[in-house]
């Protein structure tokens, strides 16, 4: 028996995220595992930013989470969810698509036609202690 691949916003995704939600910004696709529980997942969740000429419905997805269970990696299933994942927020309207890749998982986003952006350059900032040093 093959996994089977199902997509949506809440009953699809068993996610304890407020916003899987009727209404809700995210957006899940789940992997099943032939004999129960789950292979691999993906999540976006979905904001809206201001219109561009690139991305005119002004609607962006953030891809935070692909996921695959040890025992089920190298088989294709993250391609499978994101796959599904992307088509469905494509049937949405979302025009822009953001994710932060590993050097490994790039390949399987350029598949995708994702294309890193030497414009971008991600800056982390963390709180600073009262008496100046870093949390």
């Amino acid at each position: 028996m093959s996994p089977s691949t199902r997509s949506g916003s809440s009953s699809a995704a068993p996610s304890s995220h407020p916003g899987c939600g009727p209404g809700g910004d995210a957006r899940a696709c789940v992997v099943d595992a032939p004999g129960g529980g789950l292979a691999a997942c993906a999540l976006a969740l979905v904001h809206p930013v201001l219109p561009a000429p690139k991305y005119p419905k002004g609607l962006a997805a953030r891809i935070h989470v692909v996921a695959t269970e040890p025992a089920h990696r190298r088989r294709g299933l993250a391609r499978a969810a994101v796959s599904v994942l992307l088509d469905a927020l494509e049937r949405e309207g979302v025009t822009l698509y953001e994710l932060h890749a590993s050097a490994e998982a790039a390949p399987l986003y350029e598949e995708f036609g994702f294309a890193r952006d030497p414009a971008l350059m991600r800056m982390t900032k963390l709180p600073q202690a009262r008496d100046g040093g870093a949390r």
